[in-house]
C-alpha cells in the first residue's frame, strides 16, 4: 500500500520556504522563467538582465579529498557565462555569512583554466540568499535587500563589482497590498503570504504571477510530490517549532539541542536527494540497455525472415524502427 498523504489543514498554495516549495518555484526547467524574471528584478538596480539561464550540477566537490563539499540549493550560469548561486535559508546560523563567502568561492575557483595561457579573467559571481529570518531584530531601519561588493575603505567606491552578495530577509517585508509599487514589491509580497492565499488577489494578476500560482496550487501536485511536500512542510515546521522555544528558552542553552539536529536532518536531506539522482541514472542506464537487447533481438529475427508484425509482437519495437533496422 502507497503511503497516504496526510495535510494538517486545507492549503490552496505551497510555503515557498520549505524545500521542496522552493525548488518546484524555482529549481525546475520548465519554469526557469520565473527564476530569470525574479532575478532581473532584483537585479535591475544592478542594470543586469538576464535573457537565459542554464541550471548547473548544485553539488561542488572540493580539489582533494580533504577538502569541504557543498551542495548548493540552486546553481545557474546566464547566457553570458555569469554564475548565480540562489539559496533558500530558513533559519538563523551562527557563521551564516561565512557559509556564504565559502559557497561562492567555488564558482570562482571552476572558472581557473589548465595551460599556461590563462589571463585570470573572471565572470561575475551572484551569491543570493532569501531569508526567512532577519540579521538583527534590532535593525531600527528593518533593511530588506542588503547588496555587498567589495569596497574600498577611503574611497568609499566599489573595489571589485564580479563578486556579489544579495541578502533578502523576507520578514522585514512589511508592504500591504495596496503599497506595491514595483515588480520586485510583488514578488516578495508573493513569497510572503503564498501559502496563506486562499484565491490570486486582484492586484497581482500579472502573467507570470499567474504561473507561479498555478505550480503552487496545493492540487495540482500528483501524490508523490504531495508526500514529499508534507514531509518537507514537516521539517519546515519542526525548525521553526524548534528555534521558537529556543528563543523563549534562551538561544545559547537550546542551540546545543537543536543546532546538531538541524545539520543531521540536512545531512540526510541530501543524501536522499542524492541516493534518488543515483536511482533515476540506473533507471535510464536499465532502459537504454534494454533498448539495445530489444533491436539486437530485432535485427537477427529480421535476418531469418520473420514478418515486422511478429517481430513488434516479439521485441515490442515500433514497425517504423523494424523498417530503419
Amino acid at each position: 500500500m502507497p503511503k497516504q498523504t496526510k495535510i494538517t489543514k486545507p492549503v490552496k498554495f505551497i510555503n515557498p520556504f520549505t524545500d521542496f516549495g522552493f525548488k518546484k518555484i524555482f529549481g525546475e526547467e520548465p519554469n526557469k522563467d520565473l527564476l530569470i524574471d525574479f532575478l532581473n528584478a532584483l537585479l535591475l538596480e544592478q542594470n543586469i538582465v538576464i535573457k537565459d539561464l542554464t541550471y548547473k550540477k548544485t553539488d561542488k566537490l572540493g580539489l582533494t579529498k580533504l577538502d569541504r563539499n557543498v551542495v548548493f540549493d540552486l546553481y545557474c550560469e546566464n547566457e553570458k557565462a555569469e554564475k548565480f548561486i540562489v539559496e533558500m535559508q530558513k533559519a538563523k546560523q551562527t557563521f551564516f555569512k561565512d557559509r556564504t563567502l565559502f559557497y561562492s568561492t567555488f564558482p570562482i575557483q571552476e572558472q581557473a583554466k589548465k595551460g599556461g595561457d590563462w589571463d585570470f579573467e573572471l565572470k561575475a559571481v551572484f551569491a543570493i540568499a532569501m531569508l526567512d529570518f532577519s540579521f538583527d531584530d534590532a535593525d531600527k531601519d528593518k533593511t530588506i535587500i542588503n547588496r555587498v561588493q567589495l569596497l574600498d575603505i577611503q574611497t568609499k567606491k566599489v573595489f571589485y563589482d564580479k563578486l556579489t552578495y544579495i541578502f533578502i530577509q523576507i520578514p522585514n517585508f512589511n508592504k500591504e497590498i495596496d503599497e506595491l509599487e514595483t515588480h520586485l514589491d510583488k514578488w516578495l509580497f508573493v513569497l510572503k503570504h503564498l501559502d496563506k492565499f486562499e484565491r490570486i488577489p486582484n492586484e497581482i494578476k500579472d502573467k507570470i504571477f499567474q504561473k507561479v500560482f498555478k505550480i503552487a496550487e496545493y492540487h495540482n501536485l500528483n501524490e508523490t510530490e504531495r508526500q514529499a511536500y508534507e514531509d518537507s512542510l514537516t521539517y519546515y515546521r519542526d525548525l521553526k517549532n524548534s528555534l521558537d522555544t529556543a528563543k523563549k528558552d534562551g538561544y545559547l542553552e537550546a542551540e546545543a539541542d537543536f543546532i546538531p539536529k538541524i545539520k543531521e536532518a540536512e545531512k540526510q536531506k541530501k543524501q536522499a536527494e542524492k541516493q534518488k539522482e543515483q536511482a533515476e541514472k540506473q533507471k535510464e542506464q536499465a532502459e537504454k540497455q534494454k533498448e539495445e537487447i530489444q533491436i539486437q533481438m530485432a535485427k537477427e529475427l529480421k535476418k531469418l525472415n520473420y514478418s515486422v508484425e511478429k517481430i513488434v509482437e516479439i521485441t515490442q519495437i515500433s514497425a517504423d524502427k523494424i523498417e530503419k533496422l
